[in-house]
């Protein structure tokens, strides 16, 4: 796919290594094509290397996507460079007043605080209201997605015993839905968080449908409003080495950390990771583009109610 990118993004570099098709701004105005619009609102902390998981999954499908980048006002990055910020990423404030076709929204290192607590939950409140009016479809990532199930739902979240870390077998609960055509019976997913959510408090709200989840990791996604809202806890996106830096970060600051479950060849890290997670990885994101936002999209995306 023809993947537009904001000019000099440091993801295109980086793609084109992977023999990913990606072209900047300038090559996209030159065809008479409609792309569809995709915001990221990209919490996680290092941004470049969220920017270049996501983009690799959404260049999987023939269509062409322009991407922009959304950030909080009342948040500033403190791992990533301010130039880079200014250059790639839009205040809310700024991006309200358009329409998008589709939007994510990723997790954030603020899972263990109550949701009040976090520094920018009124405004991140009001960017999760106004995607249901602004978005035809929207993703909402690890965190983001226990966030917007409480938002909107009133759905809790609860502290785990230790990190639910590693790469875990899940289940399909529906069959037959678009987001999981060509997936096999069983898919294994990334997981890294503190807390979860529970299927019993899915189960008790009418208007959520437990989609898929693991006996080992539990809730895996959760769809709404007949798939505007996909809520995902686990990490599809992370690339093969992810689990790696995070495991030997927290074991260089002395945290207390098991080593990352059905990760390791052999459970041995100097052989490094078994990648179990790519192909379905790859299915999700283009089902959900394909199914859920290019073709439930109007033509003109002013028309998106």
């Amino acid at each position: 796919m023809p993947l537009n990118l904001p000019d000099k993004l440091p993801a295109i570099e980086l793609l084109k290594e992977e023999n990913i098709f990606v072209i900047d701004n300038s090559r996209a105005a030159s065809q008479d094509i409609r792309p569809l619009k995709i915001v990221v609102l990209n919490l996680m902390p290092i941004k470049i290397t969220t920017e270049t998981d996501l983009v690799r999954l959404l260049s999987n499908t023939p269509l062409q996507l322009e991407i922009t980048f959304m950030k909080l006002k009342s948040h500033t990055s403190k791992n990533t460079p301010i130039e880079h910020m200014k250059a790639f990423y839009h205040d809310f404030e700024i991006l309200k007043e358009q329409k998008f076709d589709g939007m994510i929204i990723t997790g954030a290192p603020v899972e263990q605080m109550s949701y009040e607590e976090v520094t920018y939950w009124e405004e991140i409140s009001e960017v999760f209201d106004w995607a249901r009016t602004h978005v035809t479809s929207t993703l909402y990532i690890c965190w983001a997605a226990q966030a917007g199930l409480y938002h909107f739902y009133g759905v809790p979240k609860y502290p785990l015993d230790k990190k639910m870390f590693g790469i875990f077998q899940h289940r399909i609960n529906v069959q037959g839905l678009p987001i999981f055509r060509g997936f096999d019976d069983e898919f294994f997913v990334p997981h890294s968080r503190h807390t979860e959510i529970r299927r019993e408090d899915i189960l008790k709200v009418n208007d959520l449908t437990l989609l898929a989840e693991s006996e080992d990791s539990g809730v895996y996604m959760v769809m709404a409003r007949n798939g505007r809202e996909f809520f995902i806890t686990g990490h599809s996106e992370y690339s093969p080495y992810t689990l790696d830096t995070e495991y030997k970060r927290d074991l260089g600051k002395g945290l207390p950390i098991d080593m990352p479950k059905n990760y390791y060849k052999e459970d041995n890290p100097d052989l490094g990771p078994v990648v179990r997670w790519r192909g379905h990885a790859n299915l999700m994101f283009s089902n959900w583009l394909n199914y859920y936002v290019y073709q439930e999209t109007p033509f003109d995306i002013n028309q998106i109610q």
